[in-house]
């Protein structure tokens, strides 16, 4: 199965979700949609997210998981909400300058 791209080859802008379509009636729904803020991350943001929900919000689990220091998954976390953060920011930018 492909990825949904978040991000525009040609330019790097964020991209919008134009149309969804149901398979089983074929009714389409066109508009400009916002992706969700989860998907506008990173393949691998989304994976570590998923796996720490999995672990149940364990950072000692996460680091048993991925092999790697509690340091180091603390600091990954925080990277990870840190984009987050800059991602309902440019969304809510965008939503003012609607305005």
């Amino acid at each position: 199965m492909k990825v949904l791209p978040a991000i525009c080859p040609s330019c790097n802008s964020q991209l919008k979700v134009k149309s969804l379509i149901c398979e089983r009636c074929q009714t389409e729904i066109q508009g400009q949609y916002e992706l969700p803020t989860l998907a506008r991350l990173s393949t691998d943001d989304q994976a570590f997210i998923l796996e720490f929900i999995k672990a149940s919000g364990s950072l000692k689990k996460m680091a048993g998981l991925l092999r790697l220091s509690y340091p180091t998954v603390r600091n990954r976390l925080d990277e990870i909400i840190e984009r987050i953060e800059l991602a309902e920011e440019s969304k809510q930018d965008d939503k003012e300058e609607k305005l």
